[in-house]
């Protein structure tokens, strides 16, 4: 056989295994996301039922936006779902090569992804592009429909059974309540007097005509990267 041979035979056996393989989390993926979209349908009426009378302000505001990307408006904030049409594998250093069910099998580790931002409900009424918003989540979702999440505080600690527990409607009806609950609480903070005690007189007009000063929860302050919990290896 020559070496022309071999190397189709190499794209072929690749196109089969790990091709294949991220097709399947694709198609699970997006089916997943799917769900997403229902549940945050679902959820926005349901609220806004119990809210019944109350300062329409504060209901909530369903949009699907695209084929991977939706949005919930929650009184001031506005939280943005969008799936990544790529699939990825965990990087080396992330603690999921250490579990079991990753060494077993290296294909474990290829999912794909849904990522929840938080940003403020102003940025986008006043077009305020410039402003910041922060990823509170992301959940990964693998070819088995095993997930992972990723997030902000009391998110990473939620979901530690990788690869001993499937995705289900529970599980992300959970992750969107507690993302939402997490963007309600996470507030916008004063940014401290010096990064602010000057301006330019562009940044003066453009404040003036549309308020476009740069603004995002806890600006000023560093928004560390311990802020994020990974589950640990011996939970997973």
């Amino acid at each position: 056989m020559s070496e022309l041979d071999d190397k189709k035979l190499a794209i072929i056996g690749t196109l089969k295994e790990k091709s294949l393989l991220k097709q399947k989390i694709y198609d699970n993926t997006l089916e997943w996301f799917c769900v997403v979209k229902d549940i945050l349908k679902s959820l926005s009426r349901d609220i806004n039922t119990s809210l019944g009378n109350l300062d329409p302000r504060i209901k909530m505001e369903y949009t699907d936006r695209s084929n991977f990307d939706a949005q919930l408006k929650v009184a001031g904030d506005m939280l943005l779902f969008s799936m990544h049409s790529n699939i990825f594998q965990f990087d080396r250093e992330h603690p999921a090569w250490k579990t079991p069910y990753i060494q077993k099998n290296k294909f474990n580790a290829y999912s794909g992804i849904i990522n929840i931002y938080n940003f403020l409900f102003d940025s986008f009424k006043y077009s305020r592009l410039d402003d910041l918003g922060y990823l509170i989540a992301r959940i990964f979702i693998n070819h088995e429909n095993q997930y992972l999440v990723e997030g902000k505080r009391q998110m990473g600690m939620l979901f530690s059974n990788y690869g001993n527990e499937a995705l289900s409607r529970t599980s992300l009806q959970v992750i969107i309540s507690t993302a939402i609950q997490y963007s309600l609480e996470f507030d916008l903070l004063v940014p401290p007097y010096d990064t602010v005690k000057i301006a330019t007189v562009g940044q003066a007009e453009a404040k003036i005509q549309h308020s476009r000063v740069i603004t995002g929860k806890r600006l000023g302050f560093q928004f560390n990267s311990d802020d994020v919990l990974i589950s640990r290896p011996d939970e997973l």
